[in-house]
């Protein structure tokens, strides 16, 4: 009989387009000062073709993306926890009722870590934004780490 196993794999929903292995789980929607993720029914693989298609602007500002999670590799990360999950749920408010129709909740660190509260906040996530507020830049500024 063949052994079929499933490897789980933690991914972090704020990875970088350009990770090995990521997939694009969301699309950025909304004004310029409210964007909102609108998620994708299934997650598609990174391709140059995929990363295409953001132009002229860069895949980070129209993608949510999600990769392994790094882990130690990742300045976000305190050897158990991923402190950027815990920092949105802490600084960021809620921007919608009910659960996101998210692909990749069930293998997502932030779901996995915090819950539904990170659930919450996740549609305002955008990786390149560059009219983020000052919560969401104190939130996502991993040098506040070494002041504490």
């Amino acid at each position: 009989m063949e052994d079929i196993t499933t490897v789980q794999t933690t991914l972090c929903p704020s990875a970088r387009p350009e990770s090995v292995d990521g997939v694009v789980f969301g699309v950025i929607a909304g004004a310029i000062a409210a964007p909102r993720v609108t998620y994708l029914k299934q997650p598609l693989p990174i391709t140059d073709e995929v990363m295409a298609k953001a132009s002229p602007v860069t895949p980070a500002e129209i993608f949510r993306t999600a990769a392994s999670c790094a882990e130690s590799g990742c300045q976000h990360f305190d050897g158990k926890d991923c402190r950027l999950a815990m920092r949105i749920v802490e600084k960021l408010p809620a921007v919608v009722e009910q659960l996101p129709p998210c692909s990749i909740r069930r293998d997502c660190r932030w779901w996995q870590q915090e819950g539904k509260a990170a659930c919450m906040r996740c549609p305002q996530i955008i990786t390149d934004n560059y009219s983020s507020s000052e919560q969401l830049r104190q939130a996502a500024d991993p040098s506040i780490y070494l002041q504490t």
